[in-house]
């Protein structure tokens, strides 16, 4: 691609797009072009892929997930096609107006706008409820996966910084009611599938039960990610990290509030447009009887549907 363009919920640094590039080396001239007519003709070789259509912006974006590297974007693009043959609850048509807006009720969840100097993307989850049941939990995943592919289409960053405001929740209810194996699932799918490069996790909260999440974020999550939690016991510390200035109005930024970014992100995804992009990418999945099966059981086992037991004491 030759220029970032931006569109209503996600603005660039006007230098992001050579700022990624460099820092995966993947600034000099003809570099990008190579490598994705490389993932062009490998997905055209995959007999098991049933969309091979896939836009080199696509694959540009996949490649940055990769960290730049040819063939661990293989190794992606392979992966989240399976997950999608793997795990297609998350895949199924989803009413935005009967499934999604009712979060709003127990979790806000946003974006914002505008990017950290080191060119990530803040993601705010704010738990307003923990009465929460496991139909709350998995239509919240269906529309982290809504967003996943909105990013895959418009998205250009060095990474995520995840914001997770647990200051307003009984927070050992709320722990109680996860299902760690679910979360271990879309964890895997955002980060093995999608490649969610995430920066840094950052809790927000003063209660003496924060442990307890921890040590169930820690199970979940691989070493290096847990590693990147940061516990804030207010919203003052977390500004050592994320400029106050990108921040919605809630932490005391010049952004809207999290309830009307929440809102604009809804009509964003529920839009006839994007509705219409989903559908053509929940149908890029795998057909398994097209691969070789060493091949899946070389990537896969281990995969959803086979996780270990976890446990919260």
């Amino acid at each position: 691609m030759e220029c970032l363009k931006e569109d209503k919920m996600l603005k660039f640094r006007p230098d992001t797009l050579e700022a990624v590039r460099k820092e995966l080396n993947l600034e000099k001239p003809g570099r990008i072009s190579e490598a994705i007519d490389i993932l062009e003709n490998w997905v055209q070789m995959q007999p098991h892929f049933v969309k091979k259509d896939f836009s080199r912006d696509y694959l540009e974006r996949t490649l940055v997930a990769s960290k730049g590297l040819v063939e661990r974007a293989k190794e992606k693009l392979d992966k989240l096609c399976t997950f999608k043959t793997l795990m297609p609850e998350f895949y199924n048509d989803t009413d935005v107006k009967r499934d999604l807006e009712p979060l709003r009720e127990f979790v806000l969840t946003a974006h914002m706008p505008q990017m950290t100097p080191q060119h990530h993307r803040v993601l705010i989850i704010k738990l307003v409820s923990d009465n929460i049941d496991s139909g709350i939990f998995f239509n919240f995943y269906k529309y982290l996966v809504m967003l996943c592919e909105y990013f895959m289409r418009i998205e250009y960053c060095a990474g995520f910084q995840t914001v997770l405001d647990y200051s307003e929740v009984n927070i050992l209810g709320f722990v109680t009611k996860i299902n760690p194996l679910d979360l271990r699932q879309i964890m895997t799918l955002m980060t093995e599938g999608y490649g969610s490069r995430i920066k840094g996790i950052h809790v927000i909260s003063a209660s003496k039960m924060v442990d307890k999440l921890i040590t169930l974020l820690k199970q979940v999550f691989s070493a290096k990610l847990a590693d990147r939690i940061h516990v804030h016991k207010s919203k003052e510390t977390l500004f050592e990290y994320i400029p106050k200035e990108i921040l919605s109005s809630d932490y005391g930024g010049p952004e809207k509030s999290l309830l009307e970014m929440n809102k604009e992100w809804l009509e964003v995804i529920g839009s006839k447009e994007f509705l219409n992009y989903m559908e053509k990418m929940n149908k890029a999945n795998t057909d398994e009887s097209c691969r070789q099966s060493d091949k899946f059981n070389e990537h896969y086992v281990g995969m959803p549907g086979s996780f270990r037991a976890l446990s919260v004491d």
